[in-house]
């Protein structure tokens, strides 16, 4: 293979990283507790907290700040994980790039 064909098959994989980064990043995410759901979209930025009132004994915020943590982390779980499925195949075992 010469490098002109190897440089458009480097510029191919770039593209469709990108692509399927950009995709990531427009995804809504959506991490639940048992009382508060948290959106969060793949480039981990929060759209949106709701917290459901009627569970919710207004006494307890120190519950309430945990369950809005589990709810968050909960979505960036879920966008670490589609982000190693659909980019883990162009990092082949190089953690860390995204």
């Amino acid at each position: 293979m010469n490098i002109q064909a190897m440089m458009k098959q480097a510029q191919k994989l770039q593209k469709d990283m990108l692509k399927a980064k950009e995709e990531i990043d427009n995804t809504v995410f959506e991490g639940k507790s048992s009382i508060v759901t948290a959106r969060v979209k793949g480039n981990k930025v929060v759209e949106s907290i709701k917290i459901n009132s009627e569970s919710l004994d207004l006494d307890d915020i120190e519950m309430l700040e945990d369950m809005i943590m589990v709810a968050v982390n909960d979505a960036m779980k879920q966008i670490d994980e589609i982000t190693e499925k659909k980019l883990g195949k162009f990092t082949q075992g190089m953690p860390g790039l995204f």
